[in-house]
């Protein structure tokens, strides 16, 4: 800890935190969960069990004159046999709304991979560290530090030097989102240049972000989680995982998505609730999984590995799905008008995979999350989208 400072240690309480369903007390702090505990026992594999703990969205929101502000905190970070060390996540501080500083902190526990399929590991625990930002604008301001969406953070002590105090409510509406890696901010290099954040922001909204690498699988527990989670604007990005992971054939995948909407809609009859189909990826299209991953020297990259020919079979691709999802919604939206239907390929296609190509095959890059928000924003967000703003 610095010392150049008169510090005041503020507890990290429910009470400062966003973006989280549920926090589990640990031996020095908090560790913030995306699923609720009832939820997080029905968990069936360790690869979903690490991404809802990775904090995707989740932030601390605090009022303050403060100019210098520590963090102290304890990483759980990914790691994989033959490959570098990870990078150290990245902490924004928001300041006003605007981003102003960023900070990592070293240290932490390593989950080593073993295993890429079944994504189990072996744990290697190390030490807390510190995430420091100083020189913020003098005077009262709302703090907003948004965790590292790569890492599981647990949250131990936060030290100001002025006190500190929660933040008022925004008044704005809550955007309640769920969908595969690319939502959870796989390959954008910061937590709030993710593009379901740069969408939140661009939206006026507060974004509850339920992105979960690999998870998103038509859960019934994550469908309860949504039902339960208050909303004022709902979105499900559906189908590349089922893809890629070979979940499910065409006679299962059309009865899950009928009950994960009719769970969510308990809970939500009339919100405003947008079904995207999933964005280009060339290697998918009309190739079945399971997705593998094709290692170039030390580049990771994926490739589907299933049979085009079995889509007969009722083998499932990306372009099954669209048009399984784009008939589903229709058949719904005649009884249901709040539900609406948005092509993936509207927010990323083939004009943008020419201009921002996925290095991985799979994953978009910084550039890719910002045209996806960008577009996101505009055809949900703007004038006639489904989640405008109504005016008179």
């Amino acid at each position: 800890m610095s010392t150049e400072h008169d510090w005041i240690t503020t507890p990290v309480t429910v009470d400062i935190l966003r973006g989280h369903l549920d926090v589990e007390a640990t031996a020095q702090g908090l560790l913030p969960h995306r699923l609720p505990a009832r939820a997080r026992r029905q968990i069936p594999d360790h690869q979903l069990a690490m991404a809802e703990a990775q904090p995707s969205g989740v932030r601390l929101a605090f009022r303050t004159r403060a100019t210098a502000v520590e963090l102290d905190t304890r990483p759980t970070k990914r790691a994989y046999p033959g490959f570098p060390a990870p990078a150290d996540g990245v902490y924004d501080l928001l300041v006003d709304g605007r981003l102003t500083a960023q900070a990592t902190v070293a240290g932490g526990n390593v989950h080593t991979i073993t295993d890429m399929f079944t994504q189990s590991s072996e744990l290697t625990e190390g030490p807390a560290g510190t995430a420091r930002f100083a020189g913020l604008p003098a005077g009262d301001k709302d703090v907003e530090i948004w965790l590292p969406h790569t890492e599981i953070t647990e949250l131990i002590a936060l030290r100001t030097d002025a006190p500190v105090e929660q933040a008022p409510e925004s008044g704005r509406r809550v955007w309640l989102h769920h969908g595969s890696s690319l939502s959870h901010g796989s390959n954008a290099t910061h937590p709030t240049g993710i593009w379901p954040a740069l969408a939140a922001a661009q939206g006026e909204v507060e974004l509850v972000n339920l992105g979960f690498g690999g998870g998103a699988l038509l859960d019934p527990f994550t469908a309860r989680a949504m039902r339960d989670t208050p909303a004022d604007l709902i979105s499900l990005k559906i189908g590349i995982n089922v893809v890629n992971a070979d979940a499910m054939r065409l006679r299962a995948f059309v009865p899950a998505v009928h009950g994960f909407l009719d769970t969510v809609r308990e809970g939500h009859p009339t919100t405003p609730l947008l079904v995207v189909s999933p964005l280009l990826c060339p290697v998918q299209e009309d190739t079945p999984g399971p997705l593998a991953p094709d290692f170039d020297g030390k580049t990771l990259r994926f490739k589907a590995t299933g049979d085009p020919a079995e889509r007969a079979a009722g083998r499932l691709t990306l372009n099954v799905i669209r048009a399984e999802l784009a008939r589903i919604v229709g058949q719904r939206a005649a009884d249901d008008p709040n539900l609406h239907y948005l092509d993936g390929r509207d927010l990323y296609g083939e004009r943008d995979y020419a201009e921002f190509p996925l290095p991985d095959e799979v994953h978009p890059d910084q550039a890719g999350h910002r045209r996806i928000a960008e577009n996101f924003g505009r055809l949900a967000f703007g004038a006639g989208g489904p989640f405008a703003v109504e005016t008179g």
